[in-house]
């Protein structure tokens, strides 16, 4: 009780730091400092490649202001990265000439915006496949063992820093959100890396010429990139938009759904999800009351947690059939139609979204940190029948960083 209650004080103070995060400000002073570094030394040493500066800037520039952001915040940037990378891989430049023109073309590409994390980790992914990227043109590295290593190490150094500031925005534990990350590099990551080593290639059989020839399925790659990008944002947009109906049909307090999916997704990631798993967890957790759509009579302030376990059931039962005739992946139905089980018969996806609506439920909203507490107090009661002991524990520690 003690230890729930200096949990939940402290859940205000996370709030306020919530828009600050100190490894977001240590990967940007890195970046900057490399890029002052490499001004520096270019600015005494000059450019010994001028032509291969500016055209490989000149991609550079193009990919990012045809990057796509993505609906998480996320900015994606193929034909950036390639540039990047095979400027890297040249080995006409020293390292800090290498950051520095990457520097420069980098801040050029946010004319339209966007978020520094991204620049930040192109700099320093640059400057690190550069750097490892010297014994391939001193004699003492150059077989090709060393290369395939060279361009895995530097996908995951920038899956590495991808992860660091994700787990620091979002306040997510590291592991889970890194697997994420490694998980996605054999799609687009290994396209670009293996994009950016053929341009490479290409530029010294060929000459420069070569650059604006690769550069064509690296546009490819990019639209593909966006209309998927697009496809996942028309179907969030969906997903949403049935969640409110519950709320604008007045059976669910405003909000509801949003704050048990983003409860759901914060639990999901405590206890170690990620991927299809998580997503599905959020996905249930947006719909886990369209079933209410269906009944004659309103739940009482759209409260289910209270209600006998056959009114649940058959709730559950309704929402699982709406959700299936919306075309969403069966996993979600089974997770909604779940939610009147014992929680022993429910996968571990069911027992998150049943302990985030009952706290909702019980907390109703989690404004006042007396009425949360309460809320986490009946719930560890009732971890004997009907909630996850380990859910309940992990939702102790999430509040208690502002997750909600």
């Amino acid at each position: 009780m003690a230890a729930a209650t200096g949990l939940l004080r402290r859940r205000r103070h996370h709030r306020r730091r919530r828009g600050t995060s100190s490894v977001a400000h240590v990967v940007h002073a890195l970046a900057l400092a490399a890029g002052a570094a490499g001004l520096g030394w270019t600015a005494v040493h000059g450019v010994a490649d001028p032509a291969s500066a500016a055209v490989f800037g000149a991609l550079v520039v193009v990919g990012e202001v045809l990057r796509v952001a993505e609906a998480d915040g996320r900015e994606a940037a193929p034909v950036a990265f390639a540039g990047t990378l095979g400027y890297a891989l040249v080995g006409t430049e020293a390292v800090p000439v290498v950051v520095t023109v990457v520097g420069c073309t980098v801040l050029a590409g946010r004319v339209r915006g966007g978020t520094w994390d991204a620049a930040a980790r192109r700099v320093l992914t640059t400057g690190f496949a550069a750097a490892c990227a010297q014994p391939l043109y001193g004699g003492s590295g150059g077989h090709p063992v060393y290369a395939v290593l060279l361009l895995a190490s530097t996908i995951l150094c920038d899956a590495v820093l991808a992860a660091w500031l994700t787990a620091a925005r979002t306040r997510e534990p590291f592991a889970p959100v890194l697997r994420d990350e490694v998980a996605a590099l054999p799609g687009v990551g290994s396209a670009v890396c293996a994009g950016g080593a053929v341009l490479a290639q290409a530029v010294e059989a060929a000459g420069l010429w070569a650059v604006p020839v690769c550069a064509v399925p690296l546009l490819l790659t990019q639209t593909a990139f966006r209309r998927h990008a697009a496809i996942r944002a028309t179907r969030r947009a969906t997903v949403a938009s049935l969640a409110r109906a519950t709320d604008l049909a007045g059976c669910t307090p405003a909000g509801h759904a949003r704050r048990v999916g983003a409860l759901s997704h914060a639990l999901g990631r405590e206890l170690g999800l990620g991927g299809r798993a998580l997503a599905a967890v959020e996905h249930a957790a947006l719909l886990h009351d369209i079933g209410q759509l269906s009944l004659v009579d309103p739940v009482p302030g759209g409260a289910t947690a209270p209600l006998d376990p056959a009114e649940r059931r058959r709730i559950a039962l309704l929402g699982a059939a709406v959700v299936r005739r919306t075309g969403a992946p069966e996993e979600v139905a089974r997770i909604v139609e779940g939610q009147a089980d014992p929680y022993r018969e429910q996968p571990l996806a069911g027992r998150i979204v049943r302990t985030a609506n009952a706290y909702e439920d019980l907390a109703g909203g989690g404004a006042a940190v007396g009425r949360g507490l309460q809320a986490l107090e009946r719930l560890r009661l009732d971890t004997a029948q009907e909630y996850d002991p380990r859910v309940v524990e992990a939702l102790t520690r999430v509040i208690a960083r502002g997750g909600q």
